[in-house]
């Protein structure tokens, strides 16, 4: 899934790249104006009207092909399998022995008075 992903991503971005490059290559509305008074619109290299129509339908084909790699993209990021946890869950860590636990500060004391207490008790 992430070749495929990847794939669509580099069609995409040259697809967007080269409707950025036609649509500069152009001309504007007010461009066959200019060409009516000489100024060498039909010495290029399509001829006076073929440049136009050929810029014109090679967008045209480089829109279909980026909105249909948009729409690929969206079904791939939506369709991608999800993940149960996150990264750290499958790490597992080695079981170390519980380390011996120390007596409270007042556990000894209390300890040596019982004692003392015991000895002090008549049998």
């Amino acid at each position: 899934m992430g070749i495929l992903m990847t794939v669509v991503l580099v069609v995409h971005v040259l697809a967007a790249l080269g409707i950025i490059g036609l649509v500069l290559l152009q001309h504007g509305k007010g461009a066959d104006v200019g060409a009516a008074f000489g100024s060498g619109a039909s010495g290029s290299l399509f001829g006076a009207t073929g440049s136009a129509n050929f810029l014109s339908h090679t967008t045209a084909v480089l829109a279909v092909v980026f909105f249909l790699t948009s729409l690929g993209l969206a079904y791939l990021a939506s369709n991608r399998p999800k993940a149960p946890g996150g990264v750290m869950d499958s790490v597992t860590t080695p079981s170390a022995p519980a380390p011996a636990q120390a007596p409270a500060p007042g556990a000894e004391k209390a300890g040596a008075r019982e004692d003392s207490k015991a000895s002090e008790v008549p049998k």
